[in-house]
């Protein structure tokens, strides 16, 4: 059994500690001594911002991070599970707070917890325990369980969620119409109809390892991302044997297939005009155009937006479709602008050690990492600045969900909610402004 997270990351918890600027064109390579996320000198990273914004550093407090809390020693087989839905506790804090602040923490000793989906007032949690755990109003509402694999993504689409598991699955599951606390399986992408139907000729089958094939529709190996189009009609899966598949949700069929990268796919992100944005432990993001053909859809690559040698481990495009973001195992996010032919605009310098997670609303970027906190980026054209950098997780910040604060809104507070998933087992629950005062104003 491989102890791994990102695929292609896990070299960034045990390697050196430099911390160089990546390259960013088609044919060029970072240093190969790549950062890692051992602690290097407090020197490396005394402000945190984008290449063209200034901050005070008098608010980076160096002894804030520690060695503790290493996925390697939090794995999941390191570990033992309760009782699936054994009672726990949300603590509130006071309501007099400042701008950006913890108003909730999850605690419960089951498993890390990996992935995250909001909608409404509903928040979705997975665990390596394989339970998808369901919160509303920061009390746990109701709760299922899927038969193996850990969740490693989760996706809602109007009246269906869907799970990517360790095990190569995309689980389908269905809110009952008579009790909405009730969630009942509806599926397995692939169906076992079609894989009974495609099973029987040879021409359905590819090469995925020495002597094995496999269908060409199914995963051979982990699920480790889903994203869907803004109209709802597609679904994304990404996944750690190198492939990213498009299935049509209508009827659940799979589409296309594509050998999209190297090695291992870590993340995925759909934006505007058809494109689809992939990063990888093979060190590139790449931008594919599709479109529908018939029955069938064809994607083809049409730009490499970074090529180096660390794992690329998140991307995200913020709500307009205009920024796109990738994370990185050196601790980095670099972004590219859409109306600029995808022209690097920068990097957000935040994170000491593996950036894990990102996650946009409005203007606002969240960057999760491994070094246990979470940076709040407003951005104004190029410039991003550090709002926040919320501390409080005990372990690496796995996996963000966003949903607006609709009520604070309305008052004129642009407000959101922001929910963190951590490897210390917790999910905590933030409440963020885009009117907060950066670090250096504060």
């Amino acid at each position: 059994m491989n102890m791994r997270d990102e695929r292609g990351a896990g070299r960034m918890f045990m390697e050196g500690n430099s911390n160089p600027r990546p390259k960013h064109s088609n044919g060029m390579h970072s240093d190969p001594n790549f950062s890692s996320i051992v602690p290097g000198n407090d020197d490396d990273y005394p402000m945190r911002n984008s290449s063209s914004s200034a901050m005070s550093p008098a608010f980076f407090d160096p002894g804030r991070m520690s060695g503790e809390g290493s996925p390697m020693t939090m794995s999941p087989w390191n570990q033992t599970t309760t009782s699936p839905f054994t009672k726990s506790s949300w603590s509130q804090d006071e309501e007099n707070q400042p701008k950006n602040c913890l108003i909730g923490s999850l605690v419960r000793e089951e498993g890390h917890i990996y992935s995250l989906a909001s909608s409404g007032d509903l928040l979705y949690t997975g665990s390596d325990s394989k339970n998808i755990r369901v919160w509303k109003n920061m009390k746990e509402f109701t709760g299922f369980k899927s038969n193996s694999g850990l969740v490693k993504a989760i996706i809602i689409s109007e009246e269906k969620i869907f799970t990517g598991h360790q095990d190569g699955k995309i689980r389908v599951w269905k809110i009952s119409p008579k009790n909405p606390s009730i969630h009942k399986r509806a599926g397995t992408l692939p169906t076992l109809k079609d894989i009974f139907k495609s099973s029987i000729k040879p021409s359905n089958y590819v090469q995925v390892r020495r002597n094995r094939t496999a269908l060409w529709f199914k995963h051979s190996d982990a699920v480790s991302c889903l994203s869907l189009t803004n109209d709802k009609a597609y679904l994304y899966s990404a996944s750690w044997d190198r492939t990213i598949k498009v299935w049509r949700i209508s009827d659940s069929k799979c589409l296309e297939s594509i050998r999209a990268h190297d090695d291992a796919v870590n993340s995925i992100a759909c934006g505007m005009e058809g494109l689809v944005f992939t990063g990888s432990a093979d060190g590139t993001v790449k931008v594919w155009r599709g479109e529908a053909l018939g029955k069938v859809t064809k994607h083809e690559a049409v730009k490499t937006l970074l090529k180096q040698e660390c794992a690329v481990t998140a991307v995200a495009v913020n709500t307009s479709g205009s920024v796109v973001y990738c994370g990185s195992s050196d601790g980095l996010v670099n972004f590219w602008e859409h109306e600029k032919e995808f022209s690097h605009g920068g990097v957000l310098r935040g994170h000491k050690l593996a950036v894990l997670c990102l996650g946009t609303a409005g203007n606002l970027v969240f960057t999760g990492s491994a070094d246990k906190t979470i940076c709040v980026w407003k951005r104004n054209g190029l410039i991003h600045t550090c709002l926040s950098v919320l501390t409080g997780h005990s372990g690496p910040v796995k996996c963000l969900a966003v949903e607006e604060n609709k009520e604070a809104s309305s008052k004129g507070d642009k407000r959101w909610t922001l929910y963190s998933g951590s490897l210390d087992k917790s999910v905590k629950v933030w409440s963020i402004s885009e009117l907060a005062h950066a670090l250096n104003q504060m």
